[in-house]
């Protein structure tokens, strides 16, 4: 491993809730990242998992007949899964009913606690069951009085005084010092930090909820559930990485270098969570990351409508490499974009069938046919430029990725693609290798052809291999790479990688199939389908 250290979170996610592609997404973009950095030999640490405490959590349970710690050992398994289907490489999963956990947040509590950052008081408001917090804004009150989703309560909770840190948090984020991407959340969260901020209660009364943390310093209240969520941030570090000293509180790698998270959570995330690292006198982590939502073909996901995707279905449909690429190239990330069953197989079949699949097919089956070997030589002018072309693209390539700029940096890297593809068209290798035995000028520039495009495709494999890391290895191998690619580290600056002259060539199957556009149904059918 390398000095550079990386620390990137994905938010826990909610154990009750069925995984969605809304899940998948954020987890999919911080698994790319990951495995960008692991591939330039910095030390990273991704970390996902589930939050398993909750009023919510002990209602399911209750209804199932089941321990709430039974419940959520069930159901926590689901994200498992689908990380693993997806190719996921978390370093740690987190669940935020690991006795460790659970004794790290006791740990924090008391010191906020000893520190007078905690005071008791009774409060009476209108609290959210379905948000488990209360609200205090008037307008948001009536709506949800008006759909009998809140409930009147008077009781005496414990408070954080958050308000205390709200100036130095406007001069964190305006410093530079805690960065929140894009600036359209970086602006939101200062506007909302432009009105008095109150304190925060991070307590409810066991004779009201008892499923959750006990605080260390009044044992008839359980912690607020997004205070133990929060800081499971840290308290992994301490049990989940086998890299921290003992002697350490949470090093190597705290403060996060990325929080990625859905901008539903962005107050929680640089509002609660910033000012409790204040007041436990920790660092901010260094960038929090709002990304945005999906509408699926042009309608919010939801339940009701029946239009909730599965990643599973779409996993079994269309392959997983297929779904990851999709998300990180359809739509900028930071923006909302639309996710439609049609656009799906058109970026398929377009980028991946077409642009990437056709130029593997071409040039491994022509290498393959030839003996499977590439023969050694230098460019000359009929490939330099695009060689030229495709440094270009991978140096823009990497600096976009590396800031999260997912679509970006791909549709660059597919413009070095498709003027390789321009070089096969233009030279028809299939043509210089019946004419070579009479033209040694012709095999002489199949050779250099085969040789620049094989090598263009190896380099591809190694760039695009956090996006799709099962596809690409198959191309490594069937190129003849040597080692696993998910063992390839770079040396330094080139990312062109020349193809081995040992041969090793194998022709091998499809990376993309085609997909048949008209045999795949909208997920409008697909919801009315499921309905009949």
């Amino acid at each position: 491993m390398g000095d550079e250290r990386f620390y990137i979170t994905t938010p826990i996610y909610y154990v009750n809730d069925v995984p969605h592609l809304g899940h998948a997404y954020t987890t999919i973009a911080a698994d790319a990242i990951s495995r960008f950095h692991r591939m330039r030999s910095v030390d990273v640490f991704f970390l996902t998992g589930t939050d398993e405490h909750g009023q919510k959590v002990a209602q399911a349970a209750a209804a199932r007949e089941l321990s709430e710690q039974a419940h959520c050992d069930e159901l926590h398994e689901n994200f498992r899964a689908l990380w693993e289907r997806l190719d996921i490489s978390n370093d740690a999963f987190i669940r935020t009913t690991d006795p460790e956990h659970k004794e790290q947040v006791k740990a924090a509590l008391r010191k906020l606690w000893d520190g007078g950052w905690i005071y008791e008081q009774d409060y009476e408001g209108w609290y959210s069951v379905s948000e488990e917090m209360f609200v205090t804004d008037d307008t948001e009150i009536e709506r949800l009085k008006a759909a009998g989703k809140v409930e009147f309560v008077k009781e005496s909770n414990y408070f954080f005084k958050m308000s205390a840190f709200q100036d130095r948090l406007v001069g964190a984020i305006e410093s530079g010092e805690l960065v929140i991407q894009p600036d359209s959340r970086r602006n939101e969260v200062l506007g909302f930090l432009r009105q008095p901020l109150g304190d925060l209660s991070i307590s409810r009364p066991k004779s009201r909820l008892g499923w959750g943390v006990e605080l260390p310093f009044a044992t008839d209240h359980v912690c607020y559930v997004w205070v133990d969520a929060l800081l499971n941030y840290c308290t992994a570090l301490r049990y989940l990485n086998d890299g921290t000293p003992a002697d350490d509180l949470y090093g190597p790698f705290w403060p996060a270098d990325y929080h990625l998270i859905g901008k539903d959570i962005l107050t929680t995330h640089s509002v609660y969570w910033t000012t409790i690292l204040m007041a436990l006198e920790l660092p901010l982590p260094r960038r929090i990351f709002a990304h945005g939502w999906w509408t699926f073909e042009g309608q919010k996901m939801s339940k009701s409508m029946g239009n909730v995707v599965d990643p599973n279905r779409l996993i079994d449909e269309f392959g997983a490499d297929a779904l990851r690429y999709f998300a990180l190239r359809q739509m900028p990330f930071g923006q909302d974009g639309d996710f439609a069953a049609a656009g799906l197989v058109e970026r398929i079949n377009s980028d991946l069938a077409n642009d990437l699949g056709n130029l593997a097919s071409r040039v491994l089956n022509l290498v393959a046919r030839d003996g499977g070997t590439f023969t050694p030589g230098e460019p000359t002018a009929a490939t330099q430029p695009v060689i030229d072309g495709f440094n270009a693209a991978a140096a823009d390539f990497e600096r976009d990725f590396a800031a999260l700029g997912f679509a970006t940096a791909l549709r660059r890297l597919w413009e070095a693609l498709a003027a390789t593809n321009k070089l096969i068209q233009d030279t028809e290798p299939w043509r210089l290798c019946k004419e070579r035995d009479e033209d040694p000028a012709a095999g002489a520039l199949y050779d250099e052809v085969m040789r620049t495009s094989g090598s263009i495709l190896q380099s591809l494999a190694a760039l695009l291999f956090p996006v799709m890391p099962g596809q690409m290895s198959v191309l490594w191998e069937s190129l003849g790479g040597e080692g696993s690619l998910a063992d390839y580290r770079y040396a330094g600056d080139r990312r062109f990688l020349s193809v081995s002259s040992a041969g090793g060539v194998e022709k091998g199957e499809a990376l993309f199939p085609r997909i048949d556009a008209k045999s795949v149904p909208s997920f409008t059918e697909r919801a009315e389908q499921q309905s009949e």
